[in-house]
């Protein structure tokens, strides 16, 4: 993320205001952040709650009420944060400027669309900003490396589900001719969706195959699925493995007390002294 300075001068209101806002490694940094998180996990609550029949029933207006407090107060915070920053036009397109700001809208938006307020669990995505409060921003180099990973294996990827979704039609057509209307398999989309829902295991049994010729196929796709779910996963772990080979990260871990060393070049455990 891009880093702002404040706009005001030492001492000033702004710089204050910046320090409170931006200052995650001061004290009042730390508790607004804290406070602002417990807020963010509020809200959502709320919302989730409206969902709730019991809960629209008896306490609808306390809920709605509850809604326009913390939307007004993420208002506030975020015309603050454009207040206060150099660049309030920067901060506004960056990451989570965007963010900020999706989150106050769906109420507004409520106004005009109903039913629009349900788009504040955007909110949850503020909480992003625990891995500064908890000074865990050294793991997000670990994204980075799955995220190398799974663009590394995205044509392979791509090739197998190009593969089953081949395997799907095939079989849907397949069990169309085989089962027919009578045993719910009334066209080839329904029996993809059959294929589907069968191929990945899920097995919902809304429609199910009654001829023997049926129940084989079936049988069969339901073997093929365990086989099929293990194919992206070993694609991915197989390109993860190059990504930490690649950023120079790959560890060697002791086959006796299992401690893992960020050294590739290490022939003994620095604890046991084990050889690798």
């Amino acid at each position: 993320m891009a880093s702002f300075d404040s706009a005001g001068p030492e001492g000033s209101a702004r710089a204050h205001t910046y320090e409170v806002i931006f200052g995650h490694d001061t004290p009042a940094g730390k508790a607004f952040d804290v406070l602002l998180i417990l807020a963010i996990v509020a809200s959502i609550t709320t919302v989730m709650l409206d969902t709730v029949q019991g809960s629209q029933d008896d306490y609808a207006r306390l809920l709605r009420s509850l809604e326009w407090v913390f939307t007004a107060l993420f208002t506030v915070e975020y015309g603050l944060r454009l207040w206060c920053v150099d660049r309030p036009r920067a901060y506004a397109l960056s990451f989570f400027g965007v963010i900020d700001l999706a989150a106050v809208s769906p109420t507004y938006l409520a106004l005009l669309v109903p039913g629009g307020q349900v788009l504040v669990v955007v909110r949850i995505l503020r909480v992003m900003r625990v891995f500064r409060v908890l000074k865990l921003a050294r793991y997000m180099g670990e994204a980075s490396v799955l995220a190398a990973a799974l663009r590394a294996a995205r044509y392979k990827i791509s090739v197998f589900l190009l593969a089953v979704l081949s395997t799907v039609v095939i079989v849907g057509a397949l069990m169309y001719i085989i089962e027919g209307p009578a045993a719910g398999f009334t066209s080839i989309p329904r029996g993809v969706y059959w294929a589907v829902v069968t191929l990945t295991t899920v097995g919902y049994g809304d429609i199910a195959p009654s001829s023997p010729l049926g129940q084989a196929v079936a049988s069969l796709v339901m073997i093929l699925g365990y086989g099929i779910i293990a194919v992206p996963t070993g694609i991915v772990t197989a390109e993860l493995t190059a990504a930490r080979v690649r950023a120079g990260d790959e560890t060697s871990v002791c086959k006796q007390c299992g401690h893992s060393s960020s050294d590739s070049a290490a022939v003994f455990c620095s604890r046991c002294a084990a050889p690798f």
